[in-house]
């Protein structure tokens, strides 16, 4: 059976829950779904997933500067090379997203082919076109 582990970085709780979202749509997909917060974070378990997702809750001004929090991004500095896993990017957000994949990216030791997928939420929660996108990543 593949594997997902999903890492979140919340502030509220909304990307902790966007994460569990996207954690039991993956088991509905028949892949096994563990979701952690990058304080619980263990390597072991990432060695094991063969879908790597990401996520961290946007910080900036209300529609520019978008980055993520400070920890998330050391937490990604200390990551290992990621290139050979499917790696899916995921954030929360107030009013705009604006340059934060991008940044999440820059962190990242991993060649831009392996990420798959960005997505976002306001609410904590998959919509209909995530969903359809996250299918279609997971059947790749």
């Amino acid at each position: 059976m593949k594997k997902a582990l999903i890492i979140h970085h919340s502030k509220k709780g909304t990307t902790r829950k966007f994460g569990t979202e996207i954690a039991e749509f993956c088991k509905q997909k028949g892949i096994e779904a563990k979701v952690v917060s990058i304080d619980e974070f263990n390597q072991r378990d990432l060695m094991k997933a063969e879908y790597l997702f990401l996520g961290c809750w946007t910080q900036g001004y209300f529609v520019f500067n978008q980055q993520p929090d400070k920890k998330w991004v050391e937490f990604a500095n200390q990551l290992p090379v990621i290139n050979n896993k499917q790696v899916v990017l995921f954030t929360t957000y107030k009013i705009a997203t604006g340059s934060m994949f991008r940044k999440m990216k820059e962190r990242l030791k991993c060649d831009s082919e392996f990420i798959k997928l960005e997505l976002k939420s306001r609410n904590g929660k998959l919509n209909v076109s995530g969903l359809d996108l996250l299918a279609n990543t997971l059947n790749q």
